[in-house]
Order: structure tokens, then C-alpha cells, then sequence
């Protein structure tokens, strides 16, 4: 029996084998991620164009540090962030001022959701999930930081040294954490509301080692994580731990329903490696950018034969180009086919 998308969505997360795997991929839309309306367009013509069995919705990288109060030219990009203007902490005593926000007092909050009821309204049976970082991602971006090892955010020049206020300023940290968490955790609730289906959660670079040690990151990290998390239905929770040594096995516990890494990134496990969630990953994301579609293909078809009787999602290990050909992204599409 064929299933439908959500039908397809709801049994592959609940850890049982569906009809055939599902398969997407997402990347920016860099010019019509300033609106929700065009953010929303956008979004909805592209799926349409590839039949995606789910979405992953890419707002602007930026979306939730400019909801806390971060400023950033959207003329201006390097890649996928715009340039940041202002960080809202500048010094240790910035850390206080750091509280919980409504979502209708935010107008980027509301410009989200505005975009996820319209996606919705224009694919009423795709499984929707909104992209959204970790507490200790956003408390980053705030300090004007890349949530990668030895990154800052493009137009950051000075940042504060985060590593130094977790050790002088231990509680302020946790103060700020949780007035992020707090404010997901809402913004989560009106997500549902408006029909989302899941989540697409980053905790991004924070896993690597020459970022936070592991006891660092459970006590920085997780409990706030666990907050967001559980504030959404189960169902739809996808965990992304993006690039190197993610350690994708350390989200075995969470309460999440998927988990999404590279396997192809220095330190990382293959597909083959035991999670007790379903595996959401495949494909090179790096190889979209060429109309050569003969690599998506290989690497698509491996990845299944690794995966043969588990239930699994088949996407591009992170986002692709804004500039991915449509014979790669066909190649992809097929390959479960």
C-alpha cells in the first residue's frame, strides 16, 4: 500500500519501516528570505518543483539572534549570514539584560510563523519541520560567534570570549540560557499551533571538542536542549549535530525522534553506526553545486544499501548550495525511485 506523506513521516519517526524511505533536501534561498511572503513562495515552488516527502524550512541564518536583539545587514552576505551590525553582548554585563521574549512582541518570531501558515496553507499534506538552533547556539550568535570552533560571525571583529564568562560569570550564563529556552520553548507552542509537524534542531558545531568539553556542553547545553525538545509533540523532532566529531551517538538519550549528521566529516561514525533514533543523512552535501548528477546517485544508493531494512531519512548530509542544479537535486529525488 502506497502511503501518504504524513502518513510516510509519522511512521518512519516512529521507528518503523514505511513503503520506500523519504527523501529531501533544503538549502537558503538568499534573496527571498527577508519576507515571510517570499520566504514562504519560495519555499512552496520548490517543493513543488522536486515532490519533497518533507520539508525542512531554511529561514535566515540569523532569524532567532535577531529576535533576542542581534542586528545584521540583509543587503550584505558572506555565504549564508548576513553582516552582523550589532552583538548584543559586548561585555559580561550584557548577560542580565538577556530575557524572555513573547513571540508577537518579536517581529522576527512573527515573521516566521507568518511563513510557516502560509507554507502550510500551500502544502497542506507535506510534513513541515522548522529550523531552529540550540539555547547555547543562539547565546553564541548574541556574543557575535559561529557556533563552529575558532569561527566569528561575518562583521564580528572583536567578540567576547565566551569560554572565559562560563567560568566568571557561570550563573549569568545560565540566566541567559534559560530566557532563550523559555522563549523556544514558546515560540515552539505557536509552531504548533500555526501546523508545523517537527522540528529540524541544530545544535551545529557545538559538539566539537575544541569548543566545549563534554561536561561543558551537558551543563551548558542539554538541559536547555530538553526544554525546547519537549515542548513539541513527539513525533517530528530531528536533531541535526553539524560537521566535525559530532558525536551524533550523544543525542541517543534526547527526546528527539531522528538524528541528522555527516557521516563524511573528519571524526565522525557512517551509517552503519548504532543509534537508537532513526538516521537522517546520506549524500554529500558539497557535491550539488555541478550538473554532474552521476556522484548524488552513487553515494545515495550506498547510503541505502547501508541503511536496508531500518527505517530512514535520505537527505544531503547539511544544506546545499543556494546555487544546487536541478540535476543533482532530480538525481536525489530518484534514487528511491
Amino acid at each position: 500500500m502506497t502511503l501518504t506523506k504524513k502518513q510516510r513521516f509519522i511512521k518512519t519517526l516512529a521507528g518503523k519501516k514505511a513503503d520506500r524511505p523519504l527523501v529531501s533536501a533544503w538549502h537558503h534561498f538568499l534573496t527571498k528570505e527577508q519576507a515571510a511572503g517570499d520566504l514562504a513562495e519560495a519555499t512552496i515552488s520548490y517543493v513543488r518543483q522536486y515532490d519533497w516527502d518533507w520539508v525542512k524550512i531554511n529561514p535566515r541564518a540569523t532569524y532567532l539572534a535577531e529576535a533576542f536583539g542581534n542586528r545584521y545587514d540583509l543587503s550584505d552576505y558572506q555565504w549564508v549570514f548576513p553582516r552582523q551590525i550589532e552583538a548584543i553582548i559586548q561585555t559580561p554585563e550584557d548577560l542580565t539584560k538577556i530575557s524572555p521574549i513573547a513571540c508577537e512582541d518579536s517581529a522576527p518570531l512573527s515573521e516566521q510563523l507568518e511563513a510557516v501558515k502560509l507554507i502550510r496553507q500551500g502544502l497542506p499534506d507535506t510534513p513541515l519541520t522548522q529550523t531552529m538552533f540550540s539555547p547555547l547556539t543562539i547565546l553564541m550568535f548574541l556574543a557575535g560567534r559561529q557556533s563552529y570552533a575558532d569561527k566569528t560571525m561575518y562583521g564580528s571583529e572583536h567578540p567576547i570570549d565566551l569560554q572565559k564568562l562560563f567560568v566568571t560569570h557561570r550563573s549569568d550564563i545560565h540566566q541567559a540560557l534559560r530566557a532563550i529556552a523559555l522563549t523556544m520553548k514558546n515560540y515552539v507552542k505557536a509552531l504548533e499551533a500555526v501546523g508545523i509537524d517537527g522540528l529540524f534542531y541544530a545544535t551545529t558545531g557545538t559538539a566539537h571538542p575544541d569548543l566545549f568539553s563534554l561536561e561543558q556542553f551537558n551543563e551548558f547545553s542539554r538541559p536547555y536542549d530538553e526544554v525546547v525538545l519537549s515542548a513539541l509533540k513527539p513525533g517530528g523532532r530531528l536533531l541535526h549535530t553539524c560537521g566535525a566529531y559530532a558525536d551524533p551517538e550523544r543525542f541517543n538519550d534526547y527526546p528527539i525522534e531522528g538524528i541528522s549528521w555527516d557521516p563524511n566529516a573528519e571524526g565522525n561514525p557512517d551509517l552503519t553506526v548504532k543509534l537508537n533514533k532513526v538516521k537522517v543523512a546520506g549524500v554529500d552535501h558539497e557535491i550539488f553545486n555541478t550538473t554532474n548528477a552521476k556522484p548524488v546517485k552513487e553515494q545515495a544508493q550506498s547510503a541505502l544499501s547501508m541503511v536496508k531494512g531500518e527505517p530512514f531519512l535520505l537527505v544531503p548530509n547539511c544544506a546545499v548550495s543556494p546555487f544546487a542544479s536541478v540535476e543533482t537535486l532530480t538525481a536525489l529525488k530518484e534514487s528511491i525511485e
